[in-house]
């Protein structure tokens, strides 16, 4: 009992690590008027810098994961140790409560989720964001007559093609529960899958809200825009 809830807090703790706002700060960048650190490092300081912070995300969704799985914790003890380091990304304690979106620490739990238990039929999840990712990807870097430099920043856009990519990832992570719970997986990875889906879904569509609904026009609108394309309007 004590391993399990020292590996669900600790992994929270870790979620909550403030390297995003460190190398922000560090960067040049005023983390106060930053919505998304991971889209500002990588638009605004450069390659290495946004490549760091998904690198940083990605581990805090597996560590804690494969820490539980290699002590042999009972397995709703290590799925929900990932989804509390996901829920540390989102909501850090050593900042104030208000952090990332918490899509590359989320990706990287259900991954290895998948990969640790055998549970491959989640793996699923992944078609719709590899979609939306290479419809993005596609369109950045062939459509521009910008320089390959400023191309790869992958600048804000409200082309609909570059707009698949949040689409796809509301809907891989909306995939993950239903997937394992079509194939038989065991109820405690459905279970986790579904809350992680839950806390990705509450904060896209509270984070910044109340700063959005301020200047909103239409309330419905700020809330759809918020669920399918990340962002309080399209245009």
């Amino acid at each position: 009992m004590l391993a399990s809830i020292a590996l669900i807090s600790s992994a929270y703790f870790f979620g909550s690590l403030p390297f995003m706002v460190a190398l922000a700060r560090a960067s040049g960048l005023d983390v106060s008027r930053e919505k998304d650190l991971h889209l500002a490092l990588w638009r605004k300081v450069g390659l290495a810098a946004g490549l760091s912070g998904v690198f940083v995300s990605f581990g805090k969704g597996v560590i804690p994961i494969l820490i539980g799985f290699g002590f042999r914790l009972p397995v709703i003890v290590v799925a929900l140790s990932g989804v509390a380091a996901v829920s540390g990304e989102m909501w850090p304690v050593f900042h104030n409560f208000n952090g990332e979106k918490g899509n590359a620490a989320g990706l990287a739990a259900v991954i290895t989720l998948a990969l640790a238990y055998g549970v491959y039929p989640v793996l699923l999840f992944l078609i719709p964001m590899v979609i939306g990712a290479a419809m993005r990807f596609f369109f950045t870097i062939f459509s521009s007559k910008e320089s390959f430099g400023e191309r790869i920043r992958f600048r804000e856009s409200t082309n609909p093609i570059v707009l698949g990519l949040p689409v796809g990832m509301i809907i891989g992570f909306a995939m993950a529960p239903l997937a394992s719970w079509c194939s038989g997986q065991p109820a405690e990875i459905t279970l986790c899958l579904a809350i992680l889906f839950g806390i990705i879904l509450v904060r896209r569509l509270t984070a910044g809200l109340r700063a959005d609904l301020k200047i909103a026009h239409s309330v419905t609108r700020v809330l759809i825009n918020r669920l399918f394309f990340d962002r309080s309007a399209r245009g």
